[in-house]
């Protein structure tokens, strides 16, 4: 595992300022977030310049781009998001570029999103399988535009980095019973991981997939008698937005259960242990381990 972890923080160690590497080839990528910013340095290495709109720690549901940012979008060879919503105010300005003739990928349409709500679950990079597929159509999307670099051969040398680490999370979770492997959560963001690794999700602080929602008193009362008819002993927040509010219901829940927050949508930041993706997923599956173990 430690090898796996060190490889990739490599790659991201090499980067500057909010995010970038140095390429050679002068070509350049951006990026929505941190995550995408991990995956895509492993597909191009050095040979493009990656650079990260939402900075390690901010939600990606709120972020607004800065004048700069937006020019430098329109400046990218390629614009990598997720898609599905997840962007919130970005989707604005990446259709605006798109329209100006920018070559934009979308990610999270184009891997078997699951269904959430009334609509699709933009947090498919909690599916290590398929950040995989993620890795592959990067690469193809790379190769459309120099086809003169073996981007391929790292998408799948990384896929099977990301195949292992699956692997890994599975050991990882034999820790929790079967009885306890029921999940309430900040905002709807664990969808995949419940359906890859056989969870179930009991409730929401915050109703849906986007962290901007407000719920009320009468579903914050439902969640806490759910917490109570299922045992549930832990809330999992998020360190992308603060837990007030899970440690307002978890004070209301009859029984001990503690607040455990995850790495969701951002990477952690150096030195964390959550600051690749591969690390983040590690991580995550570690802290549910201990608390639902």
């Amino acid at each position: 595992m430690s090898l796996i972890i060190g490889s990739a923080s490599l790659l991201v160690f090499t980067a500057c300022g909010a995010g970038k590497v140095d390429g050679e080839s002068g070509l350049k990528v951006v990026v929505t977030t941190t995550i995408l910013g991990d995956v895509v340095r492993n597909v191009v290495g050095a040979d493009a310049t990656v650079e990260v709109l939402v900075p390690s720690g901010a939600d990606p549901h709120d972020y607004r781009a800065s004048s700069r940012q937006v020019a430098g979008i329109n400046e990218a060879n390629l614009v990598v998001s997720i898609g599905l919503g997840l962007e919130g105010t970005l989707t604005d300005v990446l259709r605006a570029a798109e329209m100006d003739g920018t070559n934009l990928l979308e990610i999270g349409p184009l891997l078997d999103p699951i269904s959430l709500g009334n609509g699709l679950d933009p947090h498919v990079w909690l599916d290590p399988k398929r950040m995989a597929e993620a890795a592959r159509l990067i690469a193809e999307e790379m190769t459309r535009i120099d086809a003169s670099i073996d981007w391929s051969s790292r998408a799948e040398g990384y896929a099977i980095e990301l195949d292992i680490t699956n692997t890994e999370i599975e050991s990882i979770l034999e820790a929790v019973p079967r009885d306890s492997k029921k999940l309430v959560t900040n905002h709807d963001a664990l969808g995949y991981f419940a359906a890859v690794y056989g969870f179930e999700i009991v409730g929401t602080v915050i109703p849906g997939g986007s962290t901007l929602g407000a719920p009320s008193s009468e579903e914050l009362g439902q969640l806490v008698r759910a917490i109570e008819e299922e045992s549930v002993t832990a809330i999992f927040a998020e360190t992308t937005k603060p837990s007030a509010l899970a440690e307002a219901v978890a004070a209301e829940v009859g029984h001990e259960i503690e607040v455990v927050e995850l790495y969701t949508g951002s990477l952690g930041e150096p030195g964390s242990g959550a600051d690749t993706l591969i690390g983040m997923l590690l991580a995550n599956a570690e802290l549910i381990a201990a608390a639902l173990g």
